[in-house]
C-alpha cells in the first residue's frame, strides 16, 4: 500500500527529554568515540554532547511520524538514504530539548517512495539547537535494490586526510542502546534476514557518527563546537566489523564557514556515504 499522500505537511507534538551527562556519554562510547569535550568537566566550557546527540533528542518524533498508521509507512521495507543536520548551539547536560517532526516531502522514486521529515529541536530557553532532514527510501515490493558502485577518488585529487575506522561486533547493540533506535533489522538477525538483508546492518546514523568524529579530528581542530553542518547520503549498508575509511577535500568557502566534501568507502572500496558535505567554523 503506497503512502498516504494526505499526510503531507502533518506535524507531529513536540517531544521533550532532559539531557543528562550519562546519556551524553553512553552515546559517545557507543561511537566508540573519547574526545575529551564529552568527558572531562575541566574543559573550558565543559562537557558538551557530541553534535550527532542531536539524534537522541529526535528520535521520539521520528517514531511518532514513521508509526504513524495514517501514514502507512512499512518499515521492515525503509531504508535511511540522506540525512543532513544543522548544528546550531551546542547540547548540555541538563538541558530539556523539545523537538518536532513534520512529514516535508512525499514521493515517488527509483525503487519505490521516498519520504522525508523535517526536524527541529530547541532548549529550554528557546534557542534553536538542530535542524534536520531526515529521509528514507520504502522499498517497492519487488524492486532490486541499486547497485553500489565503487566511488572515485582520484577526480577530487588527492585528499586532506583518510581516517580507517573500525565498526566493533557489538556496535549496533551498544548503539541501539544509547540512541533510541532498536529497529530489530540492526540487532535481530532474523528480522534483517525477512527484510531482505544478508545480516544485521549497522544503523546508518552510527556510520554518521563516526564520520562526524573523523571530521571533528582532522578539519576541526578537536572542537565539535566547530561542526555546524554534516549532511551525508547512505549508499550501501555497513555491517558489524567492516572498516570504513573516509577521506575529505577541502572545498572552499561559504558565508563564513570551511566548507568540506567527503566519502566513505567499504574494505571492498564501494561507497557506503556518498556526496558528504561538512561545514566548520574557522
Amino acid at each position: 500500500m503506497p503512502l498516504n499522500r494526505a499526510c503531507l505537511g502533518k506535524e507531529y507534538p513536540p517531544a521533550v527529554i532532559e539531557v543528562t551527562q550519562a546519556a551524553i556519554q553512553n552515546y559517545a562510547r557507543a561511537c566508540n568515540d573519547d574526545n575529551p569535550r564529552y568527558f572531562d568537566p575541566a574543559v573550558p566550557g565543559g562537557i558538551v554532547a557530541p553534535p550527532m546527540f542531536a539524534v537522541v533528542a529526535t528520535w521520539i518524533p521520528v517514531i511518532n511520524a514513521m508509526t504513524d498508521p495514517e501514514l502507512r509507512a512499512d518499515l521492515l521495507r525503509l531504508l535511511h538514504t540522506v540525512q543532513e543536520m544543522e548544528f546550531l548551539a551546542p547540547i548540555r547536560p541538563g538541558d530539556q530539548i523539545s523537538a518536532t517532526a513534520r512529514i516535508a516531502a512525499i514521493e515517488n522514486v527509483p525503487g519505490g517512495e521516498s519520504l522525508t521529515l523535517e526536524l527541529s529541536a530547541a532548549n529550554q530557553r528557546g534557542e534553536p539547537v538542530n535542524r534536520t532532514r531526515f529521509t528514507v527510501l520504502i522499498r517497492g515490493r519487488r524492486t532490486p535494490e541499486p547497485r553500489p558502485l565503487p566511488t572515485s577518488e582520484a577526480a577530487r585529487g588527492a585528499p586532506l586526510a583518510v581516517v580507517t575506522q573500525t565498526i566493533d561486533r557489538d556496535q549496533t547493540f551498544r548503539y541501539a542502546e544509547a540512541s533510541g533506535d532498536r529497529n530489530p533489522i540492526h540487532v535481530d538477525e532474523n528480522v534483517a534476514k525477512m527484510a531482505g538483508l544478508p545480516g544485521i546492518i549497522v544503523h546508518g546514523l552510527c556510520t554518521m557518527a563516526f564520520v562526524s568524529r573523523a571530521v571533528i579530528e582532522q578539519v576541526c581542530a578537536g572542537d565539535p563546537l566547530r561542526l555546524k553542518r554534516l549532511a551525508v547520503n547512505f549508499s550501501r549498508p555497513v555491517f558489524p566489523g567492516d572498516s570504513i575509511t573516509t577521506s575529505i577535500w577541502p572545498a572552499g568557502d561559504a558565508h563564513g564557514l570551511h566548507c568540506f566534501s567527503f566519502a566513505t568507502v567499504n574494505p571492498e572500496g564501494l561507497a557506503v556515504i556518498r556526496n558528504g558535505t561538512a561545514e566548520v567554523s574557522p
